[in-house]
């Protein structure tokens, strides 16, 4: 009984090493800008000067065009979810591994280690806002999501007009498509907690657009810009 106990120790202290290695894995992995590789390659800029100086996928469709957009956005999307398969595959499954992989990726995208400045003084770390890497996370938890959370979401950016606002909802969507499918018993209950803590992610690195939302400067997309530019054009 004492060696199987001593065993059963060990076998919990190894789950906990690859924990940590998962979680800190997943942080490199989210780490990656490669809306940074992408637009240097594309166009030999610097993406962090350009436009909002973000390096995720909207940014990089301002500085190179759609096509760089798309492939940013995708590649952000597939670390996220690959952040949570790696999770998956060194603890066997353990849930709350598996979201803290997520949160770490997108908390890597938006402060990536490989993108370390110093301004007036100060570190910083730069990166996006996290909306792909989220995406990409909870297709990892939950193969099915992105089927809700991608037209919710669009319809948010079509309807209100606004990519930021778009962004920040995708946690909030995330988690009532979670809740459900804990409640219908098709993913672990705690993957809920993904959806609610990776909203704080992305409000704390939606900052300054909710600055410019509550003063009225935000950019505005889609419909709306096109409306406000007719109504310009005949002013």
């Amino acid at each position: 009984m004492v060696r199987e106990a001593r065993v059963g120790g060990e076998g919990t202290e190894v789950q906990g090493v690859l924990a940590v290695v998962a979680v800190v894995a997943a942080y490199i992995m989210g780490s990656v800008p490669f809306g940074v590789l992408i637009v240097r390659i594309s166009t030999g800029l610097d993406l962090r000067h350009l436009h909002s100086g973000r390096t995720g996928g909207t940014n990089a469709m301002r500085a190179a065009g759609l096509w760089a957009g798309a492939a940013t956005a995708l590649a952000d999307a597939l670390k996220g979810a690959a952040a949570v398969w790696l999770a998956r595959g060194l603890t066997g499954s353990m849930a709350w591994v598996e979201v803290l992989a997520g949160l770490a990726a997108v908390l890597g995208h938006n402060y990536s280690i490989f993108l370390v400045e110093r301004r007036d003084g100060v570190i910083r770390l730069r990166g996006g806002a996290g909306g792909a890497p989220t995406v990409g996370a909870a297709f990892g938890l939950w193969a099915p999501s992105p089927l809700i959370v991608i037209p919710l979401s669009l319809l948010v950016l079509m309807g209100i007009g606004y990519a930021s606002v778009a962004t920040m909802s995708t946690g909030l969507i995330i988690t009532a498509a979670f809740t459900w499918a804990a409640r219908a018993g098709y993913i672990p209950g705690e993957y809920i907690a993904f959806g609610l803590l990776v909203e704080i992610l992305l409000l704390v690195a939606l900052r300054p657009n909710i600055r410019r939302l509550v003063d009225g400067t935000e950019r505005v997309v889609g419909w709306r810009a096109r409306r406000g530019r007719g109504s310009s054009e005949h002013d």
